[in-house]
């Protein structure tokens, strides 16, 4: 009797809790009848929150009450509420939301929030920095360098360093495909225009360090651009004294098609340098980028580049004077001879994807990589360094410096990745195989006479102080997987009545992920296991924390397998088979904080770190130019801080500022020694305004302000890297107008009598072509600060040597046009 009593009771009491509970479902669509994906639904104010899927459908189990108030929401339409009296059981309701008609009223308040190792850089943020002062017109590396943790002592070149490391430690992805740049450039002067044409982006995702699964073998950093598809015809034309561009694209309703093209000359930047001559650098860029997406399931794309660079240069004579006001020297050189280099690349890619359903899709990528690579110059030059005081000739002599360099690179690969995505978490996957064939032939030497001497002296034989013979050949197969997971959950937030509210809960995003690799070269198979935790806390969803750690490796390419070795004054470079992966694991701990402050928003961003390095293979660097041990020798660490504050200092206009204290120590050959990329301290600034009393004018300055790098003197080693070169320091600023402003804001549009809901800019007067048109004017190195870039070392018949700054360039003043259509 009581067991059946006891049964009974269960069974009342799970009824009365069935009949407590509903559960509603249904489908949310835009004016147009189309679905509506993420939109929010809440049940107040038991907060019950669901999201509907790309078709539109939604389903959340709440408890019922006299009256349930339904909320639904999104960005861009205006929130519908439904009271549902007494509900119970299942309910379906069918709702239309429509477009909110004050959108050209609506002011970003707040960016994107960081809770992976990835930040995502505006777009905004990207357009103003294309038209700030710049001389390598490659807009997104030029805001990369100013980033916290990120380092160049080059106006010249768009590479960068990333918290001690080396350029070739830095990945570059577009469109999940990574890119590759060519291998011989060994100076600014050399250097193109980057692989990333700015028109054409649509996100720039960077990475400092702890980085995910799904990028590369790379120790430092990770770069991860998405080109966008045109949602309408618009073009634009930008010239310049350095060069110009001009971008086209045009769309339908499955056809989107873009193209750029880029032309770059800094002759009369390389001018305003102490080595004077005739230059002449012409570097040629074009890009395209093709989507058809004939049906929601299938989407097939293309992107193509083909890059052409040339750098002819016949020098004439220099004049340098360095040292301190007590005691200036002055070097003269007299030049003889020219330099010719010839850069070609291309690159493609082709991808299809299909979406097998609203959650999950698959992509298959498959890329060329090809560079030929040509750099020949024959050039001679004497030389006298005097004591300016006394007219005391220190040294004279002559140099010749001969190169015959070419190198051809192809590579192929097949990319495969899986995407699923479910209510809390996202599911990614990839597997890709490489085919690297890449054929060098080099031969360099070097020649000086001091006083009538060769150097060195011997007194017996002519010697060459630098000779060296390459001719190798590398194929290699390399294949590459990784499975990853980004976890998003909460804790925390409960209320009285058994709900949760949203504002007090705790949110956590989870990032964990394993890499493999196999490389056919050197045998080597590598797991790197990796992850990411970000907390927003309940107390302050202003404030987040993030962690991250992870094993990475570096792994060979070409420039580090060369290992060199000297028979009789002749260095032959051959490819070791038993060189490794350089190892690197990450720690790192940070905070972001949003506020504002006289009611504009603000981000303060503060990153500690911590990296093991092993297996270091020891390099150095001049100029841009990284040239290796070629084997496995060292081990050591860089630690440090990165600050940076990013803002509206000025009301409407974004800027920040950042701030980077670094320790680097490499212990090679029992010596504790810096790394050669040890830059101590950085300072950066990018600063945006408008002009009082209208917005027309626009003004940015960008300052930069670093450590000088250790250095040693030429054809040594690393480890006797004794000097220190000075600080790099540096002030660009632009103002730019805009002579003409024919756009409108459009919110919705009317096509076969059916309005559309839009975001976009239309032009006000439709019989002019245009758009916009800006006219801009900038001051490159407005304080004319001579910055050096590397040393040319002059030795006597004492052999005793002297170290003769080779400076970057002076003050110059470059206009621009940009016309918008």
């Amino acid at each position: 009797m009581k067991k059946t009593l006891y049964i009974l009771i269960l069974l009342l009491t799970a009824t009365a809790a069935a009949a407590q509970s509903f559960t509603l479902s249904g489908r949310v669509t835009d004016d147009n009848g189309d679905a509506l994906e993420m939109a929010t639904v809440t049940v107040m104010p038991q907060m019950k929150v669901a999201f509907t899927n790309l078709k539109g459908e939604f389903s959340v189990q709440a408890q019922t009450a006299d009256s349930v108030v339904v909320r639904f929401s999104m960005v861009g339409f205006k929130t519908k509420t439904r009271v549902l009296r007494r509900p119970k059981g299942k309910m379906q309701l069918q709702i239309q939301m429509f477009s909110d008609n004050q959108l050209s009223e609506v002011t970003v308040t707040e960016r994107r929030r960081q809770t992976s190792a990835t930040e995502q850089i505006s777009h905004e943020d990207l357009m103003t920095v294309k038209r700030s002062a710049s001389i390598t017109g490659n807009a997104v590396e030029d805001m990369i360098q100013t980033q916290a943790g990120v380092s160049t002592h080059s106006e010249l070149s768009s590479q960068y360093n990333v918290r001690g490391g080396a350029f070739d430690e830095n990945s570059v992805y577009i469109n999940n495909v990574d890119v590759y740049r060519p291998f011989l450039v060994r100076s600014g002067q050399q250097e193109g225009l980057s692989v990333i044409n700015p028109d054409m982006v649509e996100s720039v995702g960077f990475s400092t360090g702890g980085f995910e699964a799904k990028y590369g073998d790379k120790m430092s950093s990770a770069l991860d651009i998405k080109y966008r598809r045109p949602s309408k015809f618009e073009a634009n034309i930008t010239a310049s004294l350095l060069g110009g561009s001009a971008f086209v694209g045009f769309a339908t309703k499955k056809f989107a098609w873009s193209n750029g093209v880029r032309y770059k000359t800094t002759r009369n930047l390389l001018g305003s340098m102490d080595t004077k001559g005739e230059y002449s650098p012409n570097f040629l860029d074009y890009q395209t980028y093709m989507v058809y997406t004939p049906n929601k399931r299938w989407e097939i794309s293309f992107l193509g580049n083909i890059s052409e660079n040339h750098y002819n240069f016949i020098p004439s004579n220099r004049e340098t004077k360095f040292g301190t006001q007590q005691d200036v020297k002055s070097f003269k050189v007299y030049f003889d001879g020219q330099e010719k280099d010839v850069f070609r690349t291309y690159f493609g890619t082709l991808s299809i994807k299909r979406n097998l359903t609203e959650n999950t899709n698959i992509a298959l990528y498959g890329s060329a990589f090809e560079t030929r690579e040509q750099e020949a110059y024959d050039i001679q030059g004497q030389y006298w360094l005097d004591q300016t005081e006394t007219s005391e000739n220190l040294g004279v002599g002559t140099y010749m410096e001969h190169t015959r360099n070419r190198l051809k690179a192809r590579v192929l690969s097949a990319k495969l990745m899986l995407d699923h995505k479910t209510r809390k978490h996202n599911y990614l996957m990839g597997l890709s195989i490489k085919s690297e064939r890449i054929e060098e032939q080099s031969r360099e030497y070097e020649y000086r006479d001091s006083a009538g001497y060769s150097m060195p002296h011997t007194g017996n034989s002519l010697q060459m102080i630098y000779n060296l013979n390459a001719h190798n050949t590398l194929r290699a197969t390399r294949i590459e997987a990784f499975a990853q997971d980004s976890y998003r959950f909460s804790s925390g937030g409960w209320t009285d009545d058994g709900g949760r509210d949203e504002e007090r809960m705790t949110l956590y995003t989870l990032n964990y992920g394993i890499r493999f690799a196999n490389w056919s070269f050197n045998n080597e198979s590598l797991f790197s296991p990796r992850a990411s935790l970000a907390i927003i806390p309940g107390y302050n969803h202003d404030v987040t924390w993030r962690f991250a750690t992870g094993l990475y490796y570096q792994a060979p390419f070409f420039k580090e397998l060369r290992d060199t070795t000297t028979i009789n004054g002749v260095t032959t470079a051959t490819l070791n088979k038993k060189i490794k992966s350089q190892r690197s694991i990450h720690f790192i701990a940070a905070y972001d904080h949003r506020f504002r402050m006289a009611d504009k928003r603000y981000r303060f961003s503060a990153e500690v770190y911590y990296k093991a390095l092993a297996n270091i293979v020891p390099y150095s660097v001049s100029n841009v130019k990284v040239v290796y041990y070629g084997t496995n020798e060292a081990k050591g660490h860089a630690a440090g801080i990165d600050l940076k504050l990013y803002g509206e200092f000025v009301p409407g206009a974004d800027s920040w500022v950042s701030l980077s204290l670094m320790d680097t120590k490499m212990k090679l050959h029992g010596k504790s020694i810096p790394l050669p990329t040890d830059q101590r301290y950085a300072v950066n600034m990018f600063f945006t305004d408008y002009f009082p009393g209208t917005d027309r004018w626009k003004m940015s300055l960008k300052l930069a302000f670093a450590d000088g790098l250790p250095f040693s003197a030429p054809h040594r080693g690393v480890e006797d890297n004794n000097f220190r070169a000075p600080a790099y320091k540096r002030c660009d600023i632009g103002m730019s107008y805009r002579a003409l402003n024919n756009e409108r804001r459009v919110e919705n549009k009317t096509i076969d009598g059916k309005t559309t809901s839009v975001m976009g800019y239309a032009r006000k007067n439709t019989r002019l072509p245009f758009r916009n048109i800006w006219l801009g004017v900038d001051c490159l190195n407005l304080f004319g600060i001579n910055n050096v870039n590397s040393y040319y070392w002059v030795t006597d018949v004492s052999n005793y040597q002297y170290a003769v700054p080779n400076y970057l360039t002076g003050r110059q003043i470059n206009f621009k046009v940009q016309l918008e259509f």
